[in-house]
């Protein structure tokens, strides 16, 4: 596309869904405004106001979207940030985020709210790097998840969605009921709620989910590993 045609679409932007030719894939995008500049080396486009663009894998809405580089592989998104993963059926909410097209990883920052809605698991922290090809999740700073019966919190956590696995690290505890678990390192299984815990142990467990424990043998066990009274 030539700098003068380029100029014609962006004239005509304004509230309307257009289509850019990537090889065969397109991303789909409107806003309130629009501007930009295309050359071989580097094409740029912002949007601005009720900015949205669908890719083949990724769902945006934001006050503001600007996608550059080479086939407009760097989308980068601030204000408001709304979105779906669209293969995986991750949901999220941020401030600021960048996603590269080509490698699949978003980086979330500030207030990031994330939603696996196919197991009903929220995550809550300040920086995820999500990696899209192999739906994993790391967190950082204020971590906070809910799963069913059970909040977990940390400095640190890997939400592994294939395998179903959460790793938390940097005080991690998890809370299940009237039950409370600490460690250096807790490792918790989604799907069974069974529970590694490595490293300076402690707890609290309540009479009565102590009894209800006894007599229902489906609730996970909570093997602690060698060294978990250090």
């Amino acid at each position: 596309m030539t700098n003068k045609s380029f100029k014609a679409v962006l004239m005509i932007a304004s509230f309307l869904f257009l289509p850019i030719q990537l090889s065969a894939k397109d991303i789909v995008f409107k806003a309130d405004s629009m501007s930009g500049k295309s050359n071989d080396a580097n094409s740029i486009t912002t949007l601005i106001g009720n900015a949205y663009i669908k890719t083949d894998d990724m769902e945006i809405s934001a006050d503001k979207i600007e996608i550059s580089g080479k086939n407009y592989r760097i989308v980068t998104v601030t204000g408001n940030i709304s979105g779906t993963s669209i293969e995986s059926g991750f949901t999220f909410e941020c401030s600021e985020m960048q996603y590269d097209r080509e490698t699949k990883v978003a980086i979330l920052e500030k207030n990031v709210k994330m939603n696996d809605t196919e197991n009903d698991v929220k995550i809550e922290a300040e920086y995820i790097y999500y990696d899209q090809a192999s739906q994993t999740a790391t967190m950082q700073v204020s971590v906070k998840i809910l799963q069913e019966n059970a909040t977990c919190t940390s400095s640190f956590a890997i939400y592994r969605k294939e395998a179903q696995i959460l790793e938390l690290s940097g005080s991690p505890k998890i809370v299940k009921g009237e039950d409370t678990y600490t460690a250096r390192e807790i490792t918790m299984n989604i799907d069974t709620e069974e529970m590694v815990l490595v490293g300076k142990v402690t707890g609290t467990v309540s009479e009565e989910e102590s009894s209800k424990k006894t007599n229902n043998s489906s609730e996970p066990r909570i093997p602690t590993k060698e060294g978990s009274g250090e």
